[in-house]
């Protein structure tokens, strides 16, 4: 995030909204390296039921993306907006978002095709780009980042014999945000 983008403090970096948890679950962390960044940090939801759970996670403030009135609030505002999302959605409200020469991240990979009006790529010079894994190098700065600020991911451990709980679990979105399988026998 910092070094691609160049993020520093006192940027605005939208996190994209939250839909399927199933999917990816990175945005708990992008939410809580941003912060560390120095970022003022938004989140995007659907339902404000999350608004506080995104603030506990170190956001700044929460956007109902599914409000009109919201979103057109935002025009302008991000420098930088991380796309965690692996469901199916659109991207242009979060294109119109962006200031002048921001970039939309994507981090989650969506099922499909993304689609984009060039109108919104040239008139106010955004930019779309992906996220990779980074390499060793990146990896290693990234852990050692999270290290020396505390952060990590929000994990719930499950035994193995709790597998089918997890995977019906999964189905109900019921997870917050990855489950872990401890396979050493030891209670949890």
């Amino acid at each position: 995030m910092r070094r691609h983008h160049h993020l520093r403090a006192a940027q605005a970096v939208g996190r994209g909204p939250r839909q399927d948890r199933r999917r990816g679950r990175h945005g708990h962390l992008a939410l809580k390296i941003a912060h560390a960044l120095g970022a003022e940090v938004v989140q995007f939801t659907r339902t404000m039921d999350k608004a506080d759970e995104a603030r506990a996670l170190g956001a700044d403030d929460v956007v109902l993306s599914t409000g009109p009135e919201q979103m057109a609030a935002q025009r302008g505002r991000f420098d930088l907006i991380l796309d965690t999302v692996g469901a199916p959605h659109s991207i242009e409200p979060y294109m119109s978002a962006l200031a002048m020469g921001g970039t939309l991240c994507i981090v989650g990979i969506p099922t499909g095709d993304l689609t984009v009006s060039p109108l919104s790529l040239v008139v106010g010079a955004e930019n779309i780009a992906g996220a990779g894994s980074g390499g060793t190098r990146e990896t290693r700065e990234m852990l050692d980042f999270c290290a020396e600020h505390g952060i990590v991911a929000d994990v719930e451990m499950m035994r193995p014999d709790q597998i089918n709980e997890a995977i019906d679990r999964l189905d109900r979105n019921d997870v917050r945000y990855r489950f872990v399988l401890d396979m050493t026998g030891r209670p949890s």
